[in-house]
């Protein structure tokens, strides 16, 4: 390991399919990253959402599905292998006031120093932590249709969809191609969910939308989801509704608190990328995306769903990773040393 006063050429700081593959591509280059995988961060194991998943069908590459948990170990001796250094450590801080950045990982007294620093620290699902959830998380209970919708236990079975905007109403149509029928719990009158969304689900005939409805509690049956205790918040009326999978479609948070506001983000706390580039702005700067390259902060990069807000799936992230791998080596390789 280098000394803690060497400057590292890069730190990557996260460890889901971002960072990996950012990892790789740099570690190939003979960059000799240094990974900070995270520590139980945001309360996700090391290796990101995937570690909370069960089979995985649509990464390529593996014909038959793959345990989440097993697809990131793969990705993290594949790190190794090329020479990437990995600590299970969490940073909550960075400085990218002055170079080479600063980075401080949770215990450490000193920060260590990068030349370039790729953020791939993922988002975190919203949950509604009801009675139930926690015991059967990501068993029977997903915030990713897209990546459960086709597995055999929901096929021909009825579903809940938990959201009210254009995400609710696009994984509620994802599901009900395999399930029997798909409820959406809308906790108020109206959806936020666009007019062509609403659209959509409204002449599903699969689809039945209940609103003003929140879930209330998780109803299990030996190791089966057996119902959603749902509750109308108008009138107080309870019932249970048959369901095999319950999925919520109630937003996620990008992990960027410990950024402290050093790089532009969107209203929803997303870093705001360079479009089809991995480069990041620096704070303040225009929140229009088309702001001059001169706002953007040099050899900083952003990868996966740190940055991404609409698709969030493992293979979008990895395509990010290694565009800031790449890119990482392009900058570098024009440093004095």
């Amino acid at each position: 390991m280098n000394n803690r006063q060497d400057v590292e050429n890069v730190i990557i700081i996260g460890s889901g399919p971002a960072g990996h593959t950012a990892a790789i591509y740099t570690a190939r280059a003979e960059l000799n990253p240094l990974m900070f995988e995270g520590f139980m961060a945001w309360g996700v194991a090391a290796g990101g959402q995937l570690t909370t998943t069960t089979e995985v069908e649509n990464f390529p590459g593996f014909p038959e599905p793959i345990q989440g948990p097993e697809l990131m170990m793969r990705m993290r001796q594949q790190s190794q292998r090329y020479g990437t250094r990995i600590e299970t450590k969490t940073v909550n801080k960075v400085d990218f006031s002055n170079f080479p950045y600063k980075v401080r990982a949770e215990g450490e007294s000193e920060p260590r120093q990068a030349k370039a620093v790729i953020i791939a620290t993922w988002a975190t699902a919203k949950r509604l932590w009801i009675p139930g959830e926690k015991e059967f998380w990501q068993r029977w209970i997903s915030a990713c249709a897209v990546c459960d919708w086709g597995l055999p236990m929901f096929r021909n079975q009825p579903l809940v969809v938990v959201g009210w905007g254009d995400t609710a109403a696009e994984e509620a149509s994802y599901l009900s191609k395999f399930g029997s029928k798909v409820y959406m719990l809308v906790r108020r009158d109206q959806m936020r969910a666009s007019k062509a969304m609403q659209k959509r689900v409204m002449n599903n005939p699969k689809i039945e939308i209940l609103r003003n409805t929140e879930a209330k509690e998780a109803i299990w049956d030996d190791t089966w989801l057996k119902g959603v205790k749902i509750v109308n918040n108008k009138t107080g009326e309870e019932r249970v509704l048959e369901a095999r999978g319950l999925f919520y479609a109630i937003g996620h948070k990008p992990n960027t608190d410990f950024l402290e506001w050093q790089v532009l983000l969107d209203e929803s706390w997303y870093i705001i990328t360079k479009p089809w580039t991995p480069f990041v702005y620096r704070w303040p700067a225009l929140w229009n995306t088309e702001a001059k390259d001169d706002a953007i902060l040099k050899w900083v990069f952003a990868a996966g769903d740190v940055q991404d807000k609409k698709y969030r799936q493992a293979i979008t992230a990895a395509w990010s990773g290694a565009m800031a791998g790449i890119d990482a080596e392009h900058y570098l390789a024009g440093l004095e040393d």
